[in-house]
């Protein structure tokens, strides 16, 4: 940024008019942020692309059955492990009217079925509530637990109708539960970072400013543009922008507090320190925002959505850290970093600090720190062996058990399949007994049925899947039964259904890590190459933040199997990862990590040009090192909050990019990247011209200490 236009930015009036500015937008923002929960879409089936095998079969499924149709299972088990009496068992089949009567069931409510053992029955009933109807599965549990009590019988909703008021029960409050959590981490680091009661308070308000706005466009584009959104990215929406805002703010604090030893009037001290914090906020931004756009290459609607939210909040968030933010800090004054307040010609306490000695130590061996510390990050990459990617069966997604879980393991318990789980297989009318036939010894499913006439010359065959729905020999029965139907010469058989919906979730996300992955590293090495003219410092940058990659993978696997599995009551899905853990973990770590090296090369950079590489090293490692390694705390402990929710793939996931972020921080970027600086030279930055020469320039005296009155 022109730091004439810096500091018109900040300038004595016009610091009014953005703050103004602002206020007026949050005002407006801010009852539609309130709404974004209103226009989530958790419905496994909406996240998968079009040409996917379940979404075909949805269609061709349209006259058979309505795709807002909420199948639900009703799971009675006896409290004596004895049999059901005949008594209870009249109760049950006396509940089938009344659960018919529901508001919203389609059909009629069926069951009573019996477990061989005789000790669990089950009834299936179906909803439908529109397209949102998924929202209200919460209110009818409650009704269904009501109406089904018996004495001596647990009663459990499972099914998709479960799991899908468990899913919501997971996610409620997911808004409140996660901005509270991340605020108070992100206060705590904070008020350790500054040592200062009030200066916590701007970052924080500027992250929430931050926050409302972004929450208001993704809502307008969720209701009217189509935008996939879940509760999985508005938490991870939440959780970005805080961490981002409070980065940034971290970075331009630093600088402004430099430039306030300098310079005498605070508004030109702002100036200069938004004229050369500024760039490399907009370049750490740009390269966040542009590997988050990569995810619409995702075959996943879900991935694919994820990626134009999370880019609108950074990009958002960094038009508040260079407008809402300076002009807080200049309109409140130096007092504001009391008790210590950084007054005109007082000393740099960085150039004697921690991170001074970290480099004085680097520097007599760079070659030796570097080749040890890449043998050390790589032998953690060892740890992603026992990464099994194969996805959460419907029982692992859970740090806890929810009823569905519970009920499902009761039906697999006592031999019963959840008949409200059905391999649903459209196919040619006049080869439907073809099709039937195929299926003829095909394990894992049970006895199929034609019994639906057949429409426009397509007919239905149905057949219960056997165990979990999403569990992984679920997904081996639905590649088997894809085999069996597809040998059927002419009967453009499609396999749908809950079952094959997992399946084709998970096929599409493997997809995605292969092709995704390429893009991003592709995009964010041109950034680099663009932001520091150079070849070989982004070829070596991108080199180390994958390295940091792979081990925060590598350790965070070993982590979950040997640790959180016995931390979590129900901590067996922490041996198993989603199909998309491994692209989560690398877009948020290359994307953010990227971050942390960009603020150090750019400050380099700009030392190179009257220091030298050597010497700019130290110096940039010396200006930086306070504020990014307090900048990772706050981005780490931020992405760990993510374990606050009971749901595995997230904690997975913010466990492993906190892991990252935290590797990143105080051993890739602190000791590897300076290491390799020192050790290359002016080599670092071919081919440009820069540092061509032997040249080294002292640094100018410091300025006399002066204490003045604040301006």
């Amino acid at each position: 940024m022109h730091r004439r236009i810096a500091g018109r930015l900040t300038g004595r009036r016009t610091k009014w008019l953005v703050l103004a500015g602002w206020i007026v937008v949050l005002v407006m923002a801010a009852p539609f942020a309130g709404k974004l929960t209103d226009v989530q879409n958790n419905e496994t089936s909406s996240w998968l692309p079009g040409d996917a095998e379940s979404t075909r079969a949805l269609e061709e499924l349209a006259p058979f059955q309505d795709s807002d149709d909420i199948p639900t299972a009703l799971v009675y088990e006896s409290d004596t492990d004895e049999p059901l009496t005949a008594a209870q068992l009249g109760e049950i089949s006396a509940q089938l009217p009344e659960l018919s009567a529901l508001d919203g069931v389609v059909g009629e409510a069926r069951g009573p079925l019996v477990s061989s053992d005789g000790v669990v029955a089950q009834s299936v009933v179906t909803f439908n509530f529109g397209a949102d109807g998924w929202n209200q599965m919460p209110s009818t549990a409650d009704d269904l637990r009501d109406l089904t009590r018996i004495d001596g019988v647990s009663t459990y909703v499972a099914g998709a109708g479960g799991q899908a008021a468990d899913a919501s029960e997971a996610f409620a409050g997911i808004d409140g539960t996660l901005l509270f959590a991340t605020l108070g981490v992100v206060v705590l680091i904070l008020l350790f970072t500054y040592r200062s009661p009030v200066l916590w308070l701007l970052p924080i308000i500027s992250s929430l400013v931050a926050l409302t706005a972004t929450q208001a466009i993704v809502y307008f584009l969720a209701k009217y543009a189509g935008l996939t959104v879940n509760g999985q990215s508005q938490g991870i929406l939440t959780v970005l922008v805080i961490g981002a805002g409070t980065d940034y703010a971290l970075l331009l604090v630093a600088r402004y507090r430099e430039e306030l030893r300098r310079h005498d009037d605070r508004h030109e001290a702002m100036a200069f320190a938004l004229h050369r914090a500024a760039p490399a906020i907009l370049a750490s931004a740009a390269t966040v925002a542009l590997g988050m756009l990569c995810l619409l290459f995702a075959e996943m609607n879900s991935t694919a959505g994820l990626g134009p939210v999370l880019a609108i909040g950074v990009v958002v968030t960094f038009v508040v850290m260079v407008t809402l933010l300076p002009a807080l800090l200049v309109v409140v004054g130096r007092w504001v970093f009391w008790p210590r307040r950084p007054t005109f010609g007082s000393d740099e306490p960085t150039t004697h600090g921690l991170w001074a000695r970290v480099g004085n130590a680097i520097s007599p061996r760079p070659r030796r720190v570097w080749v040890v510390t890449s043998l050390l990050l790589a032998a953690a990459c060892l740890g992603t062996l026992k990464l099994d990617t194969g996805g959460l069966s419907t029982e692992q997604q859970y740090t806890r058990e929810f009823e569905s879980v519970t009920g499902q393991r009761v039906l697999e318990d006592h031999g019963l399949a959840d008949t409200s789980n059905q391999l649903l297989i459209v196919a040619n009318a006049d080869r439907v007994d073809a099709v039937v036939a195929s299926l003829d010894g095909v394990a894992g499913i049970g006895t199929p049925s034609a019994d639906a006439p057949p429409v426009d010359g397509v007919a239905l065959v149905q057949a219960p899947v056997d165990g979990d729905p999403a569990g992984q020999a679920a997904m081996a029965t639905v590649e088997r039964v894809r085999d069996a139907v597809h040998s059927v010469d002419e009967a453009d058989a499609l396999v749908g259904g809950g079952s094959a919906i997992f399946y084709d979730v998970q096929e599409a996300s493997a997809r995605d890590n292969l092709v995704i992955i390429p893009v991003i590293l592709l995009v964010v090495m041109l950034i680099l190459m663009v932001l520091l003219r150079a070849v070989l410092a982004p070829l070596l940058l991108m080199g180390t933040v994958v390295l940091s990659f792979g081990a925060a993978l590598g350790i965070s696997t070993l982590l979950f199997h040997g640790v959180f599995t016995r931390l979590f009551s129900s901590g067996e899905g922490f041996r198993h990862a989603d199909a998309s853990f491994p692209l989560f973990v690398f877009v948020f770590l290359v994307a953010l990590g990227i971050d942390y090296n960009i603020f150090l090369m750019t400050r380099v950079r700009e030392e190179t040009e009257t220091r030298g590489t050597r010497e700019g090293s130290l110096v940039a490692l010396r200006a930086t090192g306070g504020v990014i390694t307090s900048a990772g705390l706050v981005l780490a402990a931020t992405f760990a909050v993510l374990g606050s929710l009971p749901l595995v793939f997230l904690a997975e996931l913010g466990t492993a990019v906190a892991l990252g972020v935290v590797l990143d921080t105080m051993v890739v970027r602190s000791v590897l990247v300076t290491a390799l600086n020192l050790d290359l030279g002016g080599r670092i930055w071919w081919p440009s011209r820069l540092d061509r020469g032997a040249h080294r320039v002292e640094a100018p005296a410091a300025e006399p200490r002066r204490e003045t009155v604040d301006r």
